[in-house]
């Protein structure tokens, strides 16, 4: 029955657009209003689920593309990072290798190879030691001004105590007018400046102080801290070398060689015994 239906319904539409051209273009139009939502309807889920693949595919090639270029980013990242501080360590043996050039008591230029940055106690040690001609007492400096003095020797190492040390104690002056100070260790990475004269020293924010020569250890003029807030009579200042930065570093000689031990009288021969009086 549904076949025949088809097949008088199609006879009709014949006859209607041979005879009747109009009419069969308002069926036409009637019949394209109500297929053509269906039509649509169809060619969208067709059109979606044929593109669900590669809808899939994209997603994961662009989350693939977006880990690799992450980790790319992170790889420069990290080398940039080793070149910044490859850069940085060469400029501070360059300067360190000029500052050795131009000192007449240098001893020896050594990397420093570990410090106590974390502890209330300040050392650092030297690859550089006794066979190279470090002596305890010898100063420490970095081309930024000075780090310690050596406590300890051994034969290729040496321990050095670091200015900010609570321990140390370093004769300066101030620049500016050459009033001399005393330079102490706060154990915190600071310094406290105190005044080595009898007049009340006033400190000002931006003061600086080098070594003074005074004590005949430390050579003059190497730079020691700059002041970064006062209270009174004691100034609180920053060194010029920063403590927790350090790489390489120059030994120098005292400023004052160690006196000449006087030398030891020998004994005078005895006297021979007078001859028997006869």
């Amino acid at each position: 029955m549904g076949v025949v239906g088809g097949m008088l319904i199609g006879v009709a539409l014949l006859l209607l657009s041979t005879f009747n051209p109009p009419a069969f273009s308002a069926v036409r139009g009637f019949f394209s209003e109500i297929t053509t939502p269906v039509a649509s309807g169809f060619t969208w889920v067709r059109t979606s689920v044929a593109g669900v693949p590669s809808g899939v595919s994209s997603y994961w090639n662009v989350r693939g593309e977006n880990a690799r270029l992450k980790k790319e980013l992170a790889d420069n990242a990290l080398l940039v990072g080793r070149a910044r501080t490859l850069n940085q360590e060469n400029r501070h043996l360059r300067d360190m290798l000029k500052l050795r050039d131009v000192s007449t008591d240098a001893v020896v230029a050594a990397r420093l190879v570990a410090s106590s940055v974390a502890s209330t106690r300040r050392y650092a040690t030297l690859n550089a030691g006794g066979w190279q001609g470090v002596k305890v007492g010898q100063p420490v400096r970095q081309p930024d001004g000075l780090i310690g003095q050596v406590i300890e020797t051994s034969p290729n190492t040496a321990r050095v105590l670091l200015i900010v040390d609570s321990e140390s104690i370093v004769p300066v002056r101030r620049t500016r007018d050459g009033l001399p100070g005393i330079a102490t260790g706060r154990g915190d990475g600071l310094l406290d400046i105190r005044s080595a004269s009898v007049a009340t020293m006033i400190f000002q924010p931006g003061d600086t102080f080098v070594t003074s020569g005074t004590g005949g250890i430390f050579p003059p003029n190497i730079p020691v801290a700059r002041v970064i807030r006062t209270s009174r009579d004691i100034a609180v200042a920053e060194p010029s070398a920063n403590p927790d930065a350090l790489d390489f570093a120059l030994v120098q000689a005292t400023f004052l060689p160690d006196p000449t031990p006087a030398p030891t009288p020998k004994p005078s021969a005895s006297a021979k015994p007078n001859a028997e009086l006869k």
